[in-house]
């Protein structure tokens, strides 16, 4: 269980107070860089490391989640968002990958946006919950980026 910190009306978890530290941190590293290359060979380079950092099976989760998104959807951009690795389109977030041992979660998270153009009809899924990426899992993923980005 998670210990929580309150914070007026509102009581975040450790795990999500790091979060949003980690969130201020993305956004004051990103107004300092300099051109809009080095801008996005140094997200590139962020999201590696913190998928590096990550224990196992995160770890290897996140890398083919990576490795399947940049090459299905080229159009979007790596970056961190909340400390987690995520994959943007004109800066804003499409999808993120949320690992299991971060958030004490029973499995990793697949998530998509309001910026994903996953509509299906009234209702549809915008979260997915993973516990392994087999080759049936990275083709589902292709899929739902590529019909995120269109």
């Amino acid at each position: 269980m998670s210990s929580t910190v309150g914070s007026g009306h509102e009581e975040f978890t450790a795990e999500e107070r790091a979060a949003m530290k980690s969130r201020a941190q993305e956004l004051r590293t990103a107004g300092r860089r300099g051109s809009r290359a080095d801008k996005a060979a140094e997200a590139v380079r962020d999201v590696l490391a913190r998928i590096a950092e990550m224990q196992e099976p995160d770890r290897i989760m996140a890398e083919r989640v990576h490795a399947v998104i940049t090459a299905h959807a080229p159009a979007l951009a790596p970056k961190l968002w909340y400390g987690m690795p995520a994959y943007a389109r004109d800066g804003k977030v499409v999808c993120f990958f949320q690992s299991a041992e971060k958030f004490k979660a029973r499995y990793a998270t697949l998530g998509f946006s309001d910026q994903a153009a996953l509509d299906e009809g009234t209702m549809w899924a915008t979260g997915f919950a993973l516990t392994e990426v087999t080759h049936e899992v990275e083709a589902r993923i292709a899929t739902l980026v590529k019909q995120a980005v269109n």
